[in-house]
């Protein structure tokens, strides 16, 4: 099999983390050691009547963490704070029309926790803890609004990715309802359109509240830290260079690329996507003496918006990360869906979300063979392309993409550029570093290439959305002149220069590529960069006023300097040194 890291070792770090210091002592792991830390802080409030609220983020295993705590603390009355929920058919009811009847697409919720809520037994269970004596403990999604004033608030958190799989196992319901059974697909559009956003808009209200976070991403090996160590934790990330924790999926057109060189299972048929910067879904590692504990890294966008993000980002974004890298494996695979996403205007007007996803495809590696689908033939015809999609899904014919659609031949270092309303998808062996804008649930397929999804059922095609947003004005001449390969030097000094490669002028993403042998200095300007290293081993990330530890990244690693950062410098490290490297920075135009 072809050596893709050319006989280098892999050194891509599938565990990143930030240390924090001052805290080494203070992650306590195990049942048994968490119960006792938790008796131990009620012990301290020294009162005859305490209440302890402990919060549950959607997809915690509710059974394990009851059944720990039912058996260690030492309480006089336990319950269940879901008791004052409204009946299942209520919420079903409540939630509709976010979730819709539609597959894949819904509305983001404006809905909060306490709509979740029975108002008369909420008041009651509420004032029951007025008079209650001695110690309670009042857990589930929504203790803390049942007990507003509880006098120790213990926060069981879950990242968005594990609760994704859990969905995927049957193993958790969505908020407020039993519906393990029901199919992954739909639980995940409810978490994601209702659940994720009710939870978080609670959760950005108790950040500063927690007096204890709870991590129960590995079932049975359950860790705790201080809410203090926590908000210490996320304000340590603002001011040094970090990763988030990757997460590795497989796909019905999977390759082979990402097991050498980000040292992956071999024994996996093959890996498709790598979530390598999505902070909304990934989690952040926070190193605690030994112990490393995992949290969503979106609590740091709730958070430190304005020191991550930087000022004028998070004007315009809010409390959400803008920039998304992932990667796209299609080498020895099969090419991806033929697809198109939605202009602005009409994801504004038919989804209600403020921004689309404009993308580009950077090539990290092509074989001779690699090509991209990319925008329309010259003449094509609307109608007719229309209809031979539509006969497609009607019938299972093969749809002719070298008829209608262009086909660009790419190679390693290529950069592709995708406004949204332009169809594209990459062919069969390329590995694809995607940069885009954040909201990609909303992505219309259009062809899938006649195959079944992983778990042996068609994926959803979505021509009825998909003809209306692709701008047919894009064609092979247009392309050419706007979208491949817009390379531009901008500058250039002693062992290094710097490339503009776009991204369109529809997009607000800016993306620049450095060259270099030597030091080469950046400057985040007041807004977040995001940077993956595109060639080389090694390379080191450093502040000119050693305001954070020197950073070491490896090939192929996505990093986020945070706006707070200001200056910093990178230069070829380890059996880099002496070489000509590059990276690949993304940030968010000031003029945007």
């Amino acid at each position: 099999m072809k050596s893709y890291l050319k006989g280098r070792k892999p050194n891509y770090d599938k565990v990143p983390f930030v240390e924090v210091k001052g805290y080494e002592n203070d992650c306590v792991t195990g049942w048994e050691g968490i119960c006792t830390r938790i008796n131990s802080e009620v012990s301290k409030l020294n009162k005859e009547n305490c209440v302890v609220a402990v919060e549950f983020y959607p997809c915690v295993n509710k059974d394990e963490i009851i059944n720990a705590l039912t058996k260690g603390l030492k309480a006089d009355q336990i319950q269940n704070a879901e008791e004052a929920m409204k009946s299942e058919a209520e919420i079903d009811e409540l939630t509709h029309q976010d979730v819709t009847d539609d597959d894949i697409f819904g509305f983001l919720t404006r809905l909060n926790i306490d709509q979740f809520y029975n108002a008369s037994k909420l008041e009651a269970l509420s004032d029951k803890f007025k008079t209650n004596k001695g110690i309670t403990i009042v857990y589930g999604a929504g203790a803390a609004l049942v007990a507003p004033e509880a006098d120790l608030l213990v926060y069981a958190d879950m990242p968005r990715w594990e609760g994704q799989l859990r969905y995927r196992r049957n193993e958790v319901s969505n908020l407020g309802v039993n519906n393990k059974e029901l199919k992954a697909s739909l639980q995940y559009k409810r978490g994601f359109f209702v659940d994720w956003r009710v939870c978080d808009r609670l959760k950005r209200t108790l950040l500063n509240q927690m007096d204890l976070v709870l991590d129960t991403v590995i079932p049975g090996q359950p860790k705790m830290v201080s809410g203090e160590a926590i908000r210490a934790g996320l304000k340590e990330s603002t001011n040094r260079p970090f990763r988030v924790v990757p997460f590795f999926d497989p796909g019905p057109w999977g390759g082979q690329w990402m097991k050498e060189v980000c040292d992956l299972d071999k024994e996996q048929e093959n890996y498709a996507w790598c979530f390598d910067c999505v902070p909304e879904e990934n989690s952040l590692n926070l190193k605690f003496g030994d112990s490393i504990f995992e949290l969503p890294s979106i609590n740091l966008v709730f958070q430190h918006p304005r020191e991550l993000l930087g000022d004028a980002v998070h004007g315009r974004f809010g409390d959400e990360f803008p920039i998304r890298f992932d990667f796209l494996d299609t080498m020895q695979g099969g090419n991806l869906s033929l697809q198109v996403h939605p202009l602005t205007e009409y994801i504004q007007q038919k989804f209600g979300i403020p921004y689309t996803q404009d993308e580009s495809y950077y090539m990290l590696e092509a074989e001779d063979d690699a090509v991209v689908y990319l925008g329309l033939k010259n003449g094509a015809n609307p109608d007719e392309v229309i209809k031979d999609l539509q006969n497609a899904q009607d019938t299972g014919e093969e749809f002719d993409a070298e008829k209608h659609i262009g086909v660009w031949p790419v190679k390693k270092h290529d950069h592709v550029l995708i406004p949204a309303g332009t169809i594209h998808c990459s062919g069969s062996n390329s590995m694809v570093l995607e940069i885009s804008a954040t909201p990609y649930i909303f992505t219309f397929k259009l062809y899938d290439w006649g195959r079944m999804g992983m778990d042996g059922k068609p994926r959803p095609i979505n021509i009825a959305h998909g003809k209306n947003v692709i701008q047919w004005d894009r064609d092979e001449d247009w392309s050419k002149n706007n979208i491949v390969n817009q390379v531009e030097q901008i500058a250039q000094g002693d062992g290094w220069r710097e490339e503009r490669t776009g991204l369109h002028n529809r997009e607000f993403i800016e993306t620049r590529r450095h060259w270099f042998s030597k030091k080469v200095t950046h400057n985040t300007d007041a807004g977040v960069n995001v940077l993956n290293l595109i060639e080389g081993a090694e390379a080191i990330v450093e502040s000119p006023s050693n305001a954070f530890e020197p950073y070491v990244v490896h090939y192929a690693e996505t990093f986020i300097v945070p706006a707070n950062v200001g200056e910093y410098t990178i230069r070829p490290y380890g059996e880099s040194e002496g070489k000509e490297i590059a990276t690949l920075k993304a940030y968010v135009r000031n003029n945007c």
